[in-house]
């Protein structure tokens, strides 16, 4: 899924859509890639003189993929806004710096309602950067 598909599933836009593309995606899960960059506008503080993406825009980057996993598969809340209601178990295990790639992976471990837990972990390479639970509801536009 490129990134006109991923624009057309979640509102977020720059500066604040965080996956650049959604590699695989099925019933249950979906994994999407984050190219860090250099020009991020939170390097500008975070920190100037040793770059690192801040861990909450980790976690927000795995609750869009989230948000693109759910309405994916649930077309009848395209209409609703996907909304970040809740970490757990969040663990930040390396620094994200410029130049790497973060591959985002989420998967729908339960659901009741209209509120889905999804364990998301975000990796370089094979290191894990971020390993994190997440509550996903959805609000109206």
């Amino acid at each position: 899924m490129d990134i006109d598909a991923i624009r057309g599933l979640i509102p977020h836009r720059y500066p604040f859509l965080l996956i650049d593309s959604v590699t695989l995606i099925d019933e249950k899960r979906a994994e999407g890639v984050k190219n860090v960059t250099a020009n991020e506008p939170y390097f500008a503080g975070h920190f100037p003189d040793y770059p690192i993406m801040p861990g909450v825009m980790i976690a927000e980057a795995l609750a869009q993929t989230a948000g693109v996993l759910l309405l994916s598969n649930l077309p009848e809340l395209r209409s609703r806004v996907p909304l970040f209601l809740g970490i757990e178990r969040a663990r930040f295990r390396r620094p994200v710096r410029p130049g790497d790639v973060l591959r985002l992976s989420c998967e729908v471990i339960g659901h009741r309602a209209t509120i889905w837990k999804l364990k998301g972990v975000a990796r370089v390479g094979d290191e894990v950067a971020c390993q994190i639970e997440l509550l996903v509801g959805f609000g109206s536009r």
